[in-house]
């Protein structure tokens, strides 16, 4: 890790000691929260592109975003227009999210949601359980073998859907050996912050048939929803586009439409 990604896992242990003075209550609260929409299901059974919506106020790629926004407005919308699944943020330092943005979320968006965050430990997973997500993000770049084993074998115990992000073939080897059933190609470097739809052109043929392939970061237009397609891709995650337009479903309806053409 190097720059930004090695500042804000620095971040995130501070936030898990935090977190570890309430373990009892986190796993507790997970334990009592009603089974979430299936994730994989929702990406997986489509015709066309799936996508996964994002409510993202800001990053330390594009800097301010739309920072006024409401994340129970943005989900609802996003819901309404025909996203497969909505991706909330909950990194405050660096990407202005919140935890509380999840909780809101789940009970206005119709569609499964998945908890955005750098998880480098278990009770980040069950915090997500505990606030309506049905699927964590897990960063091959910021954990070990082991580590991406546990959690992802923990995530199907609580029942949540694992989206793994990967950017190179040993990453994506790293994601098959831990099980993955949802591999996510991040066309952005955590370590420049350059994006290259390449990235998943060139990865798409080492994730199995059977597999959901989310093509994330970088997709602007439908061309570039296409271009994925193309690829192999079921699925797309969309931030900055769609945040950036007044009325996003429009966007959403028409990256919907692409086709999918299978690996």
């Amino acid at each position: 890790m190097s720059g930004v990604l090695e500042k804000i896992v620095e971040v995130k242990v501070g936030e898990v000691e935090a977190l570890r003075r309430d373990a009892i209550g986190v796993r507790r609260r997970a334990e009592g929260t009603p089974v979430p929409a299936g994730f994989e299901d929702a990406l997986a059974r489509r015709p066309g592109i799936g996508v996964i919506a994002e409510v993202k106020r800001r990053s330390p790629s594009a800097g301010e975003i739309r920072g006024d926004a409401t994340a129970a407005s943005v989900a609802r919308t996003y819901g309404e227009a025909g996203a497969a699944a909505v991706s909330v943020l909950t990194d405050s330092q660096f990407f202005g999210g919140s935890l509380s943005d999840l909780e809101s979320a789940a009970g206005v968006a119709g569609v499964p949601l998945l908890r955005k965050d750098f998880t480098i430990d278990a009770l980040q997973v069950y915090e997500a359980r505990s606030a309506g997500a049905s699927a964590v993000l897990l960063i091959a770049r910021i954990l070990d073998g082991g580590q991406l084993s546990d959690f992802v074998a923990l995530a199907t115990e609580l029942e949540l859907g694992a989206l793994v992000e990967v950017h190179d073939e040993s990453e994506v080897e790293q994601a098959l050996k831990a099980g993955a059933r949802i591999v996510g190609v991040n066309n952005r470097d955590l370590a420049t912050f350059t994006t290259d739809l390449g990235v998943t052109e060139r990865l798409a043929r080492y994730v199995p048939g059977e597999m959901v392939l989310v093509g994330e970061s970088g997709v602007q237009t439908v061309q570039d929803v296409e271009r994925l397609a193309r690829a192999g891709v079921d699925a797309v995650l969309v931030g900055e586009a769609l945040m950036r337009v007044d009325d996003p479903a429009d966007l959403i309806g028409a990256f919907s439409s692409v086709a999918r053409e299978g690996r």
